[in-house]
């Protein structure tokens, strides 16, 4: 049985992948060519320091972790309109978000999950179309007896 740590990035995961059309994984390499639909990657990131009660002893944490959002497309031509990689990534955000409020609990592994607003940037690419990157943080909020478990 995986620990409720696990349990939870596990759950995030699988709301990633329930993403349409996106490619899902967790701390992988960002590849040259990202896939049409986009690519979503899972940076498990840090537990922090939890808030503690006795009498049961109870680990309360609120977990960051972070979700790396990749798109790759050509811009339009200057004075030609289009959607580019800004649109792209937008849209990948939005679809991301419903994922993500579907089920706040995660399946019940977490007590509550919440995101902030992503920080972007481009990507040069030699000989090919740029990445656009967001990263969105992540809070898992979720109680364990022990912190190994």
């Amino acid at each position: 049985m995986p620990s409720i740590r696990e349990a939870a990035l596990s759950a995030l995961l699988a709301r990633l992948v329930a993403v349409p059309d996106a490619v899902a994984g967790r701390e992988i390499a960002v590849p040259e060519r990202i896939p049409p639909g986009g690519l979503l990657i899972l940076r498990d990131g840090e537990p922090g320091v939890p808030d503690i009660t006795l009498s049961p002893l109870l680990h309360h944490y609120d977990h960051t972790a972070e979700i790396e959002v990749l798109v790759q497309a050509a811009d339009p031509p200057l004075g030609r309109s289009g959607p580019g990689r800004a649109r792209a990534l937008d849209d990948l955000l939005r679809v991301l978000a419903a994922s993500l409020a579907a089920d706040r609990t995660l399946g019940g592994s977490v007590e509550w999950l919440t995101w902030g607003a992503p920080e972007t940037e481009d990507i040069a690419v030699a000989g090919g179309a740029a990445i656009k990157v967001a990263r969105v943080p992540v809070t898992l909020t979720y109680t364990t007896p022990d912190p190994l478990t």
